[in-house]
């Protein structure tokens, strides 16, 4: 997502890197935009208390906690919303464009990935052969994503799609790498016991179906988008868009 905000052509004065969690992405905004004002926001605090340690040898970012879907900042006053990886957590997705659109200075850019429909289907799978409940998130169709950034009333919304594959030796160690990422729901159940711990053994045979060359895939689906907010001015270039 960094690499194609390389193309647009602005200068934003006001930076929200919107669920920042730990602050990677934050650090890289202070240092391509140094003269700007950058808010990281995250609803974990222990998340965002390591982003405030970022840009050590420049200025640091302003940190808030808060709930994406409720944002705790004014009306029209940022330019440049940048969002990696937080969106499908959202409970109300229609919602959080909205608040997208309020926050965001006429003209403003929001630039964001999410995760699509088809991410960790071999897990979604497996744990269907075993029972019913959702073990693993519920993510949305790359369409549906781009259909509500729309009827936010955001311009110009453009979506692409990778497709990528991880590979792990057993299903143990996706599992252990979902944790670490905060997708607690397509990880593990809330209660073991040694029900539970049959069920996991179930899914850990079905998922042993994709197998091949002695490794097991994990798919992500990864959807990229980008719209803007009301009209653009003429200091603001569109994406691939040439100087006069």
């Amino acid at each position: 997502m960094l690499q194609r905000l390389e193309l647009v052509k602005m200068q934003p004065r006001v930076i929200l890197d919107l669920g920042c969690g730990t602050g990677a992405q934050t650090d890289m905004l202070l240092r391509w935009y140094p003269k700007s004002t950058v808010i990281g926001l995250d609803f974990a605090l222990p998340m965002l208390s390591r982003t405030a340690t970022q840009g050590r040898w420049l200025k640091r970012p302003l940190c808030v906690c808060g709930d994406m879907e409720q944002l705790p900042i004014q009306s029209a006053t940022v330019d440049l919303i940048c969002s990696n990886f937080a969106f499908q957590w959202a409970n109300d997705l229609p919602q959080l464009f909205t608040e997208c659109l309020r926050v965001l200075k006429p003209g403003g850019l929001l630039m964001f990935s999410t995760l699509g429909s088809d991410t960790l289907k071999e897990l979604r799978y497996a744990w269907s052969t075993v029972d019913q409940s959702p073990h693993v998130s519920p993510f949305i169709d790359m369409h549906d994503i781009g259909d509500s950034v729309l009827h936010s009333g955001f311009l110009e919304p453009v979506m692409d799609v990778d497709q990528m594959c991880l590979t792990y030796a057993t299903v143990d160690q996706l599992m252990y790498d979902l944790k670490h990422l905060g997708a607690h729901n397509a990880s593990h159940q809330q209660h073991w016991g040694l029900t539970g711990k049959a069920r996991m053994q179930a899914m850990r045979e079905a998922y042993e179906k994709f197998r091949q060359e002695d490794v097991l895939p994990a798919s992500y689906e990864v959807v990229y988008g980008h719209a803007w907010a009301g009209e653009s001015p003429s200091a603001v270039l569109r994406i691939d868009e040439e100087p006069d």
